[in-house]
């Protein structure tokens, strides 16, 4: 019985101390960090640095005896990092990143605190092999493009496989992918190579799989393409391709599969293109687009013009440096998501316009 005794004190006892360690130190650092705003002053703020996802760790929470255990232990926290994150998506509250060496596909799910790993068991079918850019529809489903498997795979948003459309013999380097609110259409990009002239996007059925129709060639005239990669959907009218061979975007009419109008050129100024990758929208009016090259990701309303840009290269692990930036997205609050394949991590940012514990996926400083 006293050694009973004596264990229960010591554990209430480390409870106390690691809870008085905890409050004493965290707070101080919160009010002492400087906050990161883009554009910087004078210029009125637009979006403010909020937090930085490196593993499981930044989603699920770490129970009362696992901090007692660490404190008595002196281990640190131990989680699952990401290995080289590619395409982002964000959705009701998850947020997804393909890792194409992991061979899955990370599920951040803030709203029940979980963290799922996509694609990783199932049927031979229902593993992913290696997945590259993401989408989401509004019910929640996951549409990766599994690149060497050649296919699209489903899953719902517990991360179940739902089904595969495609197959191998359609692409030649499948990358980009978008998809209209209902899922019934699916848009991928068909980045091609060297030697082949498949340098197209290609429509598929959602419901039934089949292969609608493809429209562009490779080329670098009007409605050409060289290199597609990155593809987003405006009002499920509009499709904005990345054309990276041409360092330029081009906008399609989805219906026709006409060009509409297109920006950019290749250059290190801003508003110009280097190594573009990845493009998202955020509302109705912004496109944001990566640049692995520049480090950053610019945003531009839907003519083209170039609003602002956010982010510069760095060699270190810091808030808003990049060596590789490629995915990217914005969440129905308008926070952006910028992953960096060199530095392992999604940077978070928020709008000014909304308080880090509002939205759907609040800011938890604890």
């Amino acid at each position: 019985m006293l050694n009973n005794n004596f264990v229960m004190v010591i554990k209430l006892l480390s409870i106390t101390l690691v809870v008085a360690l905890t409050a004493c130190s965290s707070a101080p650092k919160q009010s002492e960090q400087k906050e990161l705003v883009f554009p910087e002053p004078p210029d009125p703020p637009r979006y403010y640095y909020q937090n930085t996802i490196l593993s499981d760790l930044d989603v699920t929470k770490e129970t009362e005896d696992a901090k007692v255990q660490r404190w008595l232990t002196g281990m640190g926290k131990t989680g699952k990092p990401m290995s080289k994150p590619y395409g982002v998506g964000v959705r009701n509250g998850n947020l997804y990143v393909s890792d194409p060496p992991a061979r899955i596909v990370h599920q951040f799910d803030f709203i029940q605190n979980r963290y799922i790993e996509v694609g990783k068991e199932g049927e031979i079918n229902e593993i992913l092999v290696k997945p590259f850019e993401v989408a989401i529809d509004a019910a929640g489903n996951l549409y990766v493009v599994d690149r060497s498997d050649g296919n699209i795979k489903i899953y719902d948003n517990n991360g179940k496989f739902v089904k595969k459309i495609g197959q191998k013999e359609d692409f030649d380097m499948a990358t980009g992918i978008a998809v209209n609110q209902d899922g019934s259409l699916i848009y991928v990009s068909d980045t091609g190579g060297v030697e082949s002239q498949r340098h197209h996007i290609l429509v598929y059925d959602g419901i039934t799989g089949d292969l609608l129709r493809n429209f562009s060639k490779r080329g670098s005239g009007d409605g050409e393409l060289n290199l597609p990669k990155g593809i987003t959907l405006v009002n499920d009218k509009e499709l904005y391709v990345v054309d990276s061979g041409n360092f330029r975007v081009v906008v399609f009419d989805v219906d026709s599969g006409e060009m509409l109008r297109t920006f950019g050129q290749i250059g290190r100024q801003l508003g110009m293109f280097s190594r573009p990758k990845s493009i998202t929208t955020c509302g109705e009016d912004i496109i944001i687009i990566s640049d692995a090259s520049h480090g950053n990701i610019q945003l531009f309303n839907k003519q083209g013009q170039l609003l602002m840009f956010i982010g510069n290269r760095g060699n270190n692990l810091e808030p808003a440096k990049y060596m590789l930036t490629s995915g990217v997205s914005c969440d129905e609050d308008g926070r952006i998501y910028v992953a960096d394949q060199f530095f392992k991590k999604v940077d978070v940012f928020r709008p000014a316009s909304l308080a880090a514990a509002d939205g759907i996926i609040p800011y938890n400083q604890d």
